[in-house]
């Protein structure tokens, strides 16, 4: 009878274990596609990390069989189950945790174990099966595996976002003067500048580098012949900056390289890009490992602070910190959208000297970070490049700045670097604030008398307010949505029957400007360029499957074409802003240009295009009076420097696309995230309530019909003048609806600021005490609350940063602002 039992349970849990085991790999192997191939830009992992976790297995593999041996008690086999699976993950985690300094490799490596454990797994149990195994296996088997795998059912994008973005980054007290660039950073800027770009020291560092038929020319520079064009000579080609150019010519290759570096002496801060030109009248030798930064830093121990990018999600643009280690961590980006996975910007604090690295480029980039001895090594390059140089043609390297900092806050190299995009970097005709009206949204099918009728309807305050009108998507004919007729740049006349001119002229009647959406890269058959780009060669190229084609960018014609084209619509239509959108992955198409169209050199379409993109848009620049140019990429994807350099983001995350439940939490993280860096965007604001419309206070806001009528319309203009200054962050209260999240916004000299603290609804705290940053000590302030301007307080800098602020907090959600500035 018990033999009899035996076997029917054999026979029923022999087989729902095994395929317990079947699920749980096929589930691994799931989670494997999903770490390297639906999300590719969050893996980090090197070929080393995919043998050990082999390895690792093998080892696990053996392990079992072993537990499972019949010359095994059943307490033995428990025992030695459960504490090898516990010996062997705290191994590989504290073995990952040493070599890497880096948790997202612990869980790529347990992502790359689980599926390979399984599999060992489910051999175990076929076989075992096959002999009558024994049921107390099972369950050993069954242990050993959930305790070494289980960080494998959790492994996927948001796990790994949790690991990345959701610690909790604080940063000590730092005083306004501690904050001002000192004498001793600038010389550092200059020395650096001068020996290692310029080229002027005995033993030069060569900080950009290129290999030309597998040499190096950081390793072969004496075989250049060296001219720099002396500073005094030229002109401020950027704002603040003084620009040289080095010359490198190797007559043998027929190659001359042009390096235009510019030094901005009073924010502590260099950049530079190469040029590489085939002077021969044949091709050249394959150019490779085209490095715009290559160079090793003294920074002593050292972190890396980054942000994550643009995702359409909550958690856009949340600030990540790694440890500096041994193995590079490695950034990139993918679809050739520079800020989809990571925003191109990174503080390296160390403990002797602090650097803020940007990248420039609206491609892919990749950016490596490493740690040997007391130096800091960094690499910036365009991420696949492998190409002969056509006679006259033209490459170039990512544009790369630098700045030095000498503190062991990092706060002060986030605000440095803010403030040179400030002074130096963000196009000087952006002004203090931009407050925009929707007059008609994507799709929006009102005819442009139905649009007059409302506008008619509003008195001039309304008007007093808004700066520009704004016309999204779709104000074109189109066939199903906006998305498929781009490509016809001309109005709907259904709709607009007089244009779009007439729209920008009652704007203009009531001083405002247009702001007017396109989306230039992309063609669809049938439409006016879609025909156009069809009569020439290598104009167009063509998504797989043909629905659309990528505007080639990349042939000097075709860009020309285009700047005309698109200068003379922006002309025709009065438009004051230049809304410019990038809604696809192009990272394929260019790929696919360069094998149909350029011999399969690798990346020099993509470095083509990219170079004649940032030549249109000076174009349009240049070309149409007083242009400001939106960039929004999907909302957010292409905030490189070179693009800073051209646009301003007023539509910074497709999140705010629709209404999610956590919008407002979402909104006010954004921009704590992305304060870090850029000190000027924009979305769309929300006025229903108090809490909604504070939630928006930033430096471009879109207003609505719909909030026109609102108290909040409009409202808190200095406030969002203020978020262009220095930022402080106070509290990280991301998403969450428990915790509060405060920052705070001062002019440079700390005389005068504002903070933002929001209660989020399930906040129970009735107190708050806000710890100020980047005052004076020695001064008095006059602190009050915004609702309550009468309250105002004589506070000291020195209490105020250390003993702080009490705010009561009521119940239920509350965003309090509270203003500041020095006595007398």
């Amino acid at each position: 009878m018990v033999i009899c039992m035996k076997e029917k349970l054999k026979a029923v849990i022999i087989p729902f274990f095994t395929a317990v085991a079947m699920a749980i790999y096929g589930y691994g192997s799931y989670a494997l596609y999903y770490e390297f191939d639906y999300w590719p830009e969050n893996t980090s992992c090197c070929l080393y990390i995919i043998l050990m976790t082999v390895a690792c297995a093998f080892f696990g593999f053996m392990a079992i069989r072993a537990f499972m041996a019949e010359k095994f008690n059943k307490i033995k086999a428990v025992i030695g189950a459960v504490t090898g699976g516990i010996v062997f993950n705290a191994v590989f985690w504290i073995t990952n945790a040493a070599v890497n300094n880096n948790p997202d490799v612990i869980v790529h490596s347990y992502s790359v174990m689980f599926p390979l454990i399984g599999a060992c797994l489910l051999f175990v149990f076929i076989k075992e099966a096959m002999k009558n195994m024994k049921i107390f296996n099972f369950a050993i088997a069954a242990v050993y595996f959930c305790v070494s795998c289980a960080g494998g059912f959790v492994i996927n994008a948001d796990r790994i976002e949790n690991i990345q973005y959701n610690k909790n980054i604080s940063f000590d007290s730092i005083t306004a003067s501690e904050m001002v660039i000192t004498e001793e950073e600038k010389a550092m800027c200059r020395q650096w500048y001068n020996e290692n770009v310029l080229l002027h020291g005995d033993d030069p560092q060569v900080p950009y580098t290129f290999d030309v038929d597998g040499v190096s020319l950081a390793d072969n520079i004496d075989e250049w012949e060296i001219d720099v064009a002396p500073e005094s000579k030229l002109n401020a080609v950027y704002a603040g900056g003084k620009t040289s150019y080095v010359y490198l010519t190797n007559e043998e290759k027929n190659l001359e390289v042009i390096i235009e570096a510019t030094i901005y002496e009073d924010n502590a801060t260099c950049e530079w890009a190469l040029f590489m030109k085939n002077t021969g009248t044949e091709n050249s030798d394959v150019i490779s490992n085209l490095y715009g930064l290559k160079a090793s830093f003294e920074t002593g121990n050292s972190d890396v602070y980054y942000s994550k990018g643009s995702h359409t999600s909550s958690n856009d643009f949340a600030l990540g910190m790694k440890n500096v280690g041994v193995v590079p961590t490695v950034f990139d980006c993918v679809e050739g959208r520079s800020s989809y996975t990571y925003m191109p910007y990174f503080n390296i604090s160390g403990e002797t000297t602090g650097l803020v690295v940007g990248v420039g480029w609206s491609g892919e980039w990749e950016t490596s970070v490493s740690q040997l001895g007391k130096n800091t090594n960094l690499t910036v390059k365009q991420a696949e490049f492998e190409a002969y140089l056509l006679p006259e043609e033209v490459v170039r390297t990512p544009l790369v700045s630098v700045s030095f900092y000498n503190s062991d806050n990092a706060l002060k190299g986030f605000n440095q670097f803010r403030n040179w995009m400030t002074d130096c970097v963000i196009p000087a005709n952006i002004p203090d604030t931009m407050t925009m009206l929707e007059v008609a949204g994507p799709e929006s099918t009102n005819t442009a008398d139905q649009i007059f009728e409302t506008l008619d309807s509003f008195g001039d305050e309304v008007y007093s307010v808004a700066d520009y009108f704004w016309m999204d998507a779709g104000w074109y004919d189109y066939i199903d949505g906006w998305y498929d007729s781009v490509g016809n740049w001309t109005p709907d006349t259904d709709r607009y029957d007089n244009g779009i001119s007439e729209i920008s002229d009652y704007a203009e009647d009531k001083d405002c400007g247009l702001v007017l959406w396109y989306e230039s890269e992309r063609v669809y058959p049938d439409t006016k360029l879609g025909t156009v780009g069809a009569e020439h060669e290598n104009w167009l190229v063509f998504k797989n499957d043909g629905e659309f084609a990528m505007w080639n960018f990349a042939e000097i014609d075709a860009a020309e074409y285009i700047a005309n084209y698109i200068a003379a619509s922006l002309v025709e239509n009065g438009v004051s802003v230049f809304r410019h959108d990038f809604n696809f992955d192009i990272s394929g198409m260019w790929k696919t240009a360069d094998k149909e169209f350029y011999d399969g050199r690798k990346g020099i379409c993509e470095n083509h295009y990219v170079n004649n993109f940032y030549r249109y848009l000076d174009y349009l620049s240049v070309n149409v009076d007083g242009l400001i140019i939106d960039n929004c990429a999907s909302g957010g994807r292409r905030l490189d420097l070179e693009m800073m350099r051209r646009s301003v983001p007023l539509w910074r995350s497709d999140y705010n696309c629709s209404r999610h439940y956590d919008i407002l939490e979402a909104t006010q993280a954004q921009t704590y995230g992305l304060s870090f860096w850029i000190p000027m965007s924009g979305t769309i604001k929300y006025s229903e309530s108090e809490y909604s419309a504070r939630s928006g206070i930033m430096f471009g806001t879109l207003e609505t019909f719909g909030t026109v009528g609102s108290e909040y319309y409009g409202a808190y203009k200095e406030q969002r003048e203020l978020t262009t200054g220095n930022f402080y962050p106070i509290s990280d209260g991301k998403c969450d609806t428990h915790k509060i999240l405060a920052m705070q916004y001062s002019q440079p000299d700390g005389a005068y600021g504002e903070a933002l603290i929001y209660k989020r609804a399930d906040v129970r705290a009735d107190n708050y005490t806000l710890i100020f940053n980047g005052l004076d000590p020695e001064k008095k302030y006059n602190v009050y609350d915004y609702d309550n301007p009468d309250s105002v307080k004589k506070v000291s800098g020195k209490d105020l940063m250390e003993t702080g602020y009490d705010i009561a907090l009521p119940e239920g959600e509350k965003a309090v602002i509270i203003m500041y500035s020095v006595v007398g």
